[in-house]
């Protein structure tokens, strides 16, 4: 009987793989921290309220109109733009973000232990804007946990663009309304958010409390965690009730570089049927 080549065994044997996931990215709102803590519930308040008095639309109508447009287009304020009803998108963060009672957070020590033990990069994908995230990381005490924020100004740089401008003097400055808010779950989001980090989406797990974006990170191949509820949804290839649970639920997070498996399997096999 031949034998098999004792080096090339080896060999395969001391070749590492890489770890399972090589980035991991984080929705903000109620991922980071439980819906129970009342800032969604503010923040759709606020958006109402907005819509009241800043567009004038009728207030039995508003709370239909809000649902409606947020299913339709993954933000109530990306389907108000896209209906035809322009605005200034800083005055619309500030009304809706800055009236927010951040107060309800705290910091978090469990989470900010467990984000420092995983040893892969961590990123922050979320629709809100730049203001907004910032505040909420830092009254969670995990804003140094981060190696970047995806955000609104992110995937709308046109608004930025405006922005500067205003601010550098040209008073009339306006939006261009023919180009639509870009946002999650749309590919396009989703897309260019793979696209900006760089990122194998194979090999990144990615955190979301909103079924939609869920299906939208695995439409553009991301491994996928529903966090905040019981049961899977679609898409999802994790679920956990809380951040809090990643460790017991997907412990692989944290496994140390092994051996190639397939390898193994394929010098086992042909150890055993080599004649």
């Amino acid at each position: 009987m031949a034998v098999a080549n004792k080096d090339m065994v080896g060999v395969q044997e001391e070749t590492p793989s890489a770890p399972r996931f090589e980035t991991l990215v984080f929705d903000l709102d109620d991922t980071l921290y439980p819906l129970s803590s009342g800032l969604a519930h503010a923040c759709r308040l606020n958006i109402e309220s907005y819509m009241v008095e800043k567009m004038g639309i009728d207030p039995a109508k508003v709370p239909d109109i809000c649902t409606t447009l947020y299913k339709s287009y993954g933000t109530t304020m990306a389907g108000l733009w896209a209906e035809g009803y322009y605005f200034d998108h800083d005055d619309f963060h500030k009304y809706v973000h800055g009236r927010l009672p951040y107060h309800l957070l705290r910091p978090d020590p469990i989470l900010r232990n467990l984000l420092q033990s995983m040893p892969q990069p961590k990123y922050i994908f979320t629709n809100a804007d730049k203001i907004h995230a910032a505040v909420v990381l830092k009254k969670l005490g995990v804003e140094d946990m981060f190696e970047g924020i995806l955000c609104f100004e992110t995937f709308n740089t046109h608004c930025a663009i405006a922005k500067e401008r205003r601010e550098a003097g040209e008073q009339d400055v306006k939006l261009d309304v023919s180009v639509p808010i870009v946002c999650k779950p749309s590919i396009a989001c989703m897309g260019e958010a793979v696209q900006l980090l760089g990122i194998n989406p194979a090999k990144t797990l990615y955190f979301d409390d909103s079924a939609r974006n869920i299906f939208g990170g695995k439409r553009v191949g991301l491994h996928t965690v529903l966090v905040g509820s019981p049961i899977a949804c679609d898409g999802a290839d994790h679920h956990v009730s809380s951040i809090h649970n990643v460790r017991e639920s997907i412990p692989e997070i944290w496994a140390e570089p092994h051996f190639f498996d397939e390898l193994r399997l394929s010098r086992k096999i042909a150890v055993e049927t080599v004649a």
